[in-house]
């Protein structure tokens, strides 16, 4: 299934309480269509040490159809679940999904982009070519800036 077609059926719940887990959002979001997978991402900083299951305040309903995530946006969208107001919306990709291995690294930190747009320190007028080519404040270049010190 490619990407768009996935992310054009599932939708993004916000607001959700600490009481709520998979199986009410299932049962809330049942009656708009076939739910093919609901998710509720985990709170836990150390995945190993889950002693509470608690969830972020967010989960995510992936409907069999488009318009079966639709009618559940426009129906479920600022209505109460118990006491807490959700926010229903389509789901959207990750903004800057992160290259496998990558990390949270820069991006310029990474060898496909050093070697696309980085140049020789030398021919990027970086410390060597400021050495070579360096201007003192009265205007003149610093060996003629030197030269005119010796005289």
């Amino acid at each position: 299934m490619e990407e768009g077609t996935k992310s054009k059926k599932t939708i993004f719940i916000g607001g959700i309480g600490d009481d709520i887990d998979e199986n009410a959002l299932y049962e809330t979001f049942s009656p708009f269509g076939d739910i093919i997978e609901v998710q509720l991402p985990s709170a836990a900083t150390n995945p190993n040490q889950q002693t509470e299951a608690k969830h972020r305040g967010f989960g995510f309903v992936t409907f069999g159809s488009p318009a079966d995530a639709q009618d559940a946006i426009d129906n479920m969208d600022l209505n109460e679940l118990r006491g807490r107001v959700l926010k229903v919306n389509l789901a959207r990709p990750m903004k800057g999904v992160l290259q496998a291995g990558a990390g949270n690294r820069a991006i310029w930190e990474t060898e496909e982009w050093l070697q696309r747009y980085a140049k020789p320190l030398a021919e990027s007028g970086g410390v060597q070519g400021r050495k070579n080519g360096r201007i003192s404040e009265d205007g003149q270049d610093d060996e003629e800036a030197g030269d005119a010190m010796e005289e």
